[in-house]
């Protein structure tokens, strides 16, 4: 077929086509990560939901995310709250400092003078408790 006998409408009907595409490959990512993030659901409802997904794509698909679209939502909340406190914890863990350090630093302001011996002392005596 030549790129002449291309009409606006083919070439827009292919973009919508593709958008579609992509849509569906998206939907099932979401409902196959799912799967595997529920751990309630046994090994064999989720090879019955995988061979639904394979088999009958469209009705399987649709089946699914009416059946257990609520629980798709919590399930996918709860492992975005538990990366999130992996990642604050992680964040902690990497920041902490030990109290040399800090009398480290504080010495090295005074040093400079960005700290007058008053103000070194006070968080000197902050800083060991």
């Amino acid at each position: 077929m030549p790129l002449a006998d291309v009409s606006f409408g083919d070439l827009l009907l292919l973009v919508v086509e593709i958008f579609l595409f992509v849509i569906w490959i998206w939907i099932l990512f979401a409902i196959i990560g799912d799967l595997f993030r529920d751990h309630e659901l046994s090994g064999w409802a989720k090879a019955i939901w995988i061979v639904a997904l394979v088999f009958l794509p469209f009705l399987g698909a649709l089946i699914y995310l009416v059946a257990r679209g609520t629980g798709m939502r919590e399930r996918t909340i709860k492992a975005q709250a538990e990366a999130k406190q992996h990642f604050d914890e992680y964040v902690r863990e990497q920041a902490h400092t030990s109290p040399a350090d800090e009398l480290h630093k504080l010495n090295e302001l005074r040093e400079k003078g960005a700290l007058s011996q008053v103000e070194f002392d006070q968080a000197k005596a902050k800083l060991l408790g």
